[in-house]
């Protein structure tokens, strides 16, 4: 069967497109590095969206549960990833029972969140005792560097790396890993080539509305997952925050 792709809005990351693969490795760089700890659990992905990270997480977990809010979004995931559970409802009150998971997976969502404070509260609740909460988000101080407000229309709060910790402490949650996700050599690479940051010539791009450069969209299609580091060096400078935390 054949399934539509979501549309692209800019609230979600799509793969299949050449324009957007460098926000969808992106992702996928985190998911990968994070998977180990889903291995035989029962996982719920809290903000599925378009659902290939539940799939990935899926071929390592006894069992997935993807949740979204969107219908046409857990809609669409229903339908292009049979092996998943697909659920629609709130993240702020999830609609499963107190420690009925051993994971909670939450990649590039709570930085779309009203309520992340309650949302913290409702994976805490879920969660297993030794149950972890995985959670990737943009570095607010990177991602929209000088501002009071996201860049991003979509977001309504970023976080810094000390506010992420504190939220999850504030949670009850242990935080066992804070770390960042930045540009490998590859990466950096393609940074010097393009004027200083791939990424602002996407942007540039996007916003001016005109055709992608041959030579841009080239490289933007040749990022892979692997090009992405890791690391718990210098949070303050990383391109994404990676944070790992236990239920006591």
């Amino acid at each position: 069967m054949t399934v539509e792709p979501l549309p692209l809005t800019g609230e979600r990351t799509v793969p299949g497109i050449a324009e957007e693969n460098y926000w969808f490795r992106r992702h996928e760089a985190a998911y990968l590095d994070l998977v180990h700890h889903c291995a035989g659990a029962v996982v719920l992905e809290a903000g599925c969206g378009e659902g290939y990270g539940a799939a990935l997480i899926a071929g390592h977990a006894a069992r997935v549960v993807a949740l979204d809010y969107d219908e046409a979004t857990s809609a669409h995931a229903s339908r292009a990833y049979p092996e998943l559970a697909v659920l629609r409802g709130n993240l702020a009150s999830l609609p499963l029972r107190d420690r009925s998971v051993d994971v909670v997976a939450n990649l590039q969502v709570i930085e779309h969140l009203w309520d992340q404070e309650g949302f913290l509260a409702e994976c805490a609740r879920v969660l297993r005792p030794g149950g972890r909460l995985l959670v990737t988000t943009p570095n607010r101080i990177t991602f929209s560097p000088g501002r009071d407000t996201p860049l991003n229309p979509f977001h309504t709060r970023e976080l810094a790396p000390a506010e992420l910790h504190d939220l999850l402490v504030g949670a009850g949650l242990l935080v066992e890993l804070l770390a960042g996700l930045r540009h490998g050599p590859a990466l950096r690479g393609l940074d010097e080539r393009f004027g200083g940051s791939i990424i602002d010539a996407q942007v540039a791009v996007v916003v001016d509305g005109g055709e992608w450069p041959d030579d841009l969209l080239t490289a933007v299609a040749s990022v892979r997952s692997e090009d992405f580091e890791i690391t718990t060096d210098d949070l303050d400078a990383s391109l994404d925050l990676v944070a790992v935390a236990v239920r006591p």
